[in-house]
């Protein structure tokens, strides 16, 4: 299958008639061929925003939330085809890919609404013959880059309130999941999206992303992916004081003192880390267990871990699909030979697992690790993969610190029964997103970001529209 870019309301290839493979992970069977554009094209596509946004700004915001309404609603009419289309993709099992798309399409419901309540304030002036308004209006082209592990819903949540604000976007979706953000691409048209306010460009980061830096139409970046690509995209943006927003990496930990349910923490555990293959930015990625209840709920998490069938997300019953690609996996192996290096434990999982023949050798068992240490791998840094460190803890302020002690802080989760500590421990995490006896918290209409390394702004709820709204004081004189 050959498929082309949606530059101004048309379907076009690349200049050069180059494209490159999209790849099944489990198989590695070539899907799809997308263009592989560059500097030029992405500069036709941003010069087609501006013209669209123009009038699309002009709109009165029950119209500009019409469109947006209907790529939702034709999300869920046509969620198994999206949800197969993202699993051959992507390789998340077929149900997450079904959950995924319901998710997408709430953020477009969500904008639709929010479209109808951006609202201006009149300011007390200092004189009489004085009034002072404040409108809040559209920033105007953005640019967004998004990443493979959540290919619809990355795009949607911030699609939806860069329309609803009055804005046009241009999309460069990640190059191993092109092929969810091409097909919102037709929805949009089916939708009656005007012309050019959804464009997509697929092909490599760096020319893309060059002519989003540099084009002073494009007024807003925005970006979810790793810190180490936030903090170039800002670097680069500087040349136009660019605005970016930037949903960056993690580093969650998910911490269970001794009063906590612990069903209620194995459900959350299980739900948290494995989703995904635990290839989410949000994924508790180091466990602390209270000393008392340690080995029994540890017990409980590799009795529920053995049970994880790992195969092709297509396939009933599978939880634990495919990572995404060979970089992937070795990054998991490396870090957990590095935990037993050092002292680790492995309670299940370890090792590269193949479920079948004829598929690649990238399913990785679900893993736990007991004994682990500040020291690890995977205390330090972010695993990406399906693998749960535990360690112990005694007390509260010692977990705060420890948890605390990273430059990343965009999610963290607890469980406790004690309220008190459940306001104390929430207060002292210092991440963006807290789950408190919750370790799935995300939803459309809450703020969505991080604190410290983690991020620049938030995504979701009313917070996702200032993101694309400029703030004009108009003094006026009677």
């Amino acid at each position: 299958m050959q498929t082309r870019n949606l530059i101004g309301g048309d379907w076009v290839g690349s200049d050069s008639g180059r494209t490159f493979d999209v790849h099944d992970p489990a198989t590695d069977a070539v899907i799809a061929s997308v263009p592989e554009c560059a500097a030029a094209e992405t500069d036709r596509a941003i010069e087609s925003a501006a013209r669209a946004q123009e009038r699309w700004a002009a709109l009165p915001a029950r119209e500009r939330a019409g469109p947006v309404r209907r790529i939702g609603e034709l999300m869920i009419q046509r969620r198994e085809n999206l949800a197969r289309l993202l699993t051959s993709e992507q390789g998340k099992p077929l149900d997450e890919a079904r959950g995924e798309i319901a998710y997408a399409a709430s953020f477009l419901d969500w904008a639709a609404g929010e479209a109808q309540r951006i609202y201006g304030r009149t300011v007390p002036p200092s004189t009489p013959d004085k009034r002072i308004l404040v409108l809040r209006q559209p920033v105007g082209v953005a640019a967004a880059i998004t990443p493979w592990n959540f290919p619809s819903a990355m795009i949607t949540r911030k699609l939806g309130p860069a329309l609803a604000a009055g804005c046009a976007m241009v999309v460069k979706p990640a190059e191993q999941t092109p092929l969810s953000a091409i097909a919102l691409g037709e929805l949009a048209i089916d939708a009656g999206l005007p012309p050019g306010l959804f464009n997509i460009v697929t092909g490599s980061p760096e020319p893309i992303a060059q002519a989003f830096l540099s084009n002073p139409s494009v007024r807003l970046i925005t970006f979810t992916g790793s810190t180490e690509v936030g903090r170039l995209l800002m670097r680069g943006a500087a040349q136009n004081t660019t605005r970016v927003a930037l949903e960056l990496g993690g580093h969650a930990p998910f911490i269970v003192f001794d009063d906590a349910d612990l069903d209620q923490a194995v459900a959350g555990a299980m739900a948290t880390k494995f989703r995904n293959m635990g290839q989410t930015c949000i994924c508790a990625n180091r466990f602390y267990i209270h000393e008392r209840i340690h080995d029994e709920l540890v017990s409980r998490l590799v009795e529920q871990a053995k049970t994880l069938r790992v195969g092709v997300g297509t396939e009933d019953g599978v939880r634990i699909g495919p990572l995404i690609n060979d970089a992937a996996i070795q990054k998991v192996q490396r870090h957990v030979e590095d935990a037993v290096n050092k002292g680790a434990t492995v309670l299940t999982g370890g090792k590269r697992v193949c479920p079948g023949p004829g598929l690649t050798d990238r399913f990785y068992a679900p893993t736990v690790l007991t004994d682990c240490t500040p020291e690890m791998l995977v205390f330090s840094e972010e695993t990406f993969g399906p693998v749960a460190p535990i360690c112990r803890f005694e007390m509260e302020n010692e977990v705060i610190r420890r948890a605390n002690d990273t430059s990343a802080g965009l999610a963290a989760y607890f469980f406790t029964r004690d309220s008190s500590r459940l306001m104390r421990v929430a207060e002292a995490l210092e991440y963006g997103i807290v789950g408190a006896n919750d370790a799935t918290p995300s939803t459309a209409q809450a703020p969505f970001g991080g604190f410290k390394q983690s991020g620049i702004g938030r995504e979701g709820g009313a917070w996702a529209m200032d993101e694309y709204l400029e703030t004009k004081y108009v003094s006026w004189k009677l």
